[in-house]
């Protein structure tokens, strides 16, 4: 029998598209091509197998809401807590029970592209979402922690149809219409978490690269108005924006441009 041509092999891999009877007829052929192709097969199958098993535990949560009677569960997080300048936002989303996205996970360990990517297939496939978004302003009047809670009121508000039972990254909100849970490092323990983090994080930083481009000296497009060597030493020399936060150290002692 003819065997395949390693280029024809190595085709089929990469468009995921090789049977379980040819990777048993490859396992059978002893060119070091494809021995090569089949340990890069084997790795993939295992970090398939591993996201698939990460993906399943992030949906204990969900599982166990939808046991219980809950239909539009949703996951809620906020980013933008700890800079000095821009706002913060907030994300809810409701997954479809059948939604799968294998290596969703806490936006902060996915790389820009991958959560620019993961961003729209939430967006697409979502029930529905919403996204808070409380600037420096507001942050200044009521304080950070009273103005997240603000962004993520905000964001489940937005809901259409509204959720019935909301997980929240850790932050304990009361007053809402429906039971809540508060899960501390939420974004990795539950899929409508991560998918809220997902959506918060490439929301604020698409405006992070706005405000940029009116304050290019502040670098804002890389350190996202976070507090690095470069964004200190420019807001000591120049002074704040107006999208500074005043109240936040050492901003309110310095001149706003």
């Amino acid at each position: 029998m003819q065997k395949d041509s390693i280029a024809l092999l190595k085709q089929l891999f990469e468009e995921d598209k090789l049977t379980e009877q040819k990777i048993a007829e490859m396992r059978q052929d002893e060119r070091k091509g494809v021995q090569t192709l089949l340990k890069r097969y084997d790795v993939k199958q295992d970090r398939t197998k591993a996201l698939e098993q990460q993906f399943l535990a992030m949906s204990e949560f969900e599982l166990k809401l939808r046991n219980n009677g809950y239909v539009n569960i949703a996951g809620v997080d906020e980013v933008g807590r700890g800079p000095l300048a821009g706002p913060v936002v907030a994300a809810a989303v409701v997954l479809p029970q059948d939604f799968k996205l294998l290596g969703l996970n806490d936006s902060k360990q996915l790389s820009e592209s991958t959560r620019e990517a993961y961003y729209e297939v939430i967006r697409d496939n979502a029930i529905s979402y919403g996204v808070g978004i409380i600037h420096n302003d507001v942050i200044d009047s009521v304080n950070i922690y009273e103005a997240t809670k603000l962004a993520m009121q905000e964001a489940i508000n937005q809901l259409d149809p509204i959720a019935d039972f909301v997980l929240v990254d850790a932050v304990p909100l009361k007053g809402l219409s429906c039971p809540s849970e508060s899960i501390i490092k939420g974004d990795s323990k539950s899929i409508s978490i991560a998918a809220a983090s997902i959506l918060a994080k490439v929301t604020r930083d698409r405006f992070m690269k706005e405000i940029h481009m009116s304050y290019p000296a502040y670098d804002f497009a890389s350190n996202m108005g976070y507090g690095t060597k470069h964004h200190m030493e420019t807001l000591s020399n120049q002074g704040a924006t107006p999208y500074h936060r005043k109240s936040f150290a050492p901003v309110g002692n310095v001149e706003v441009k």
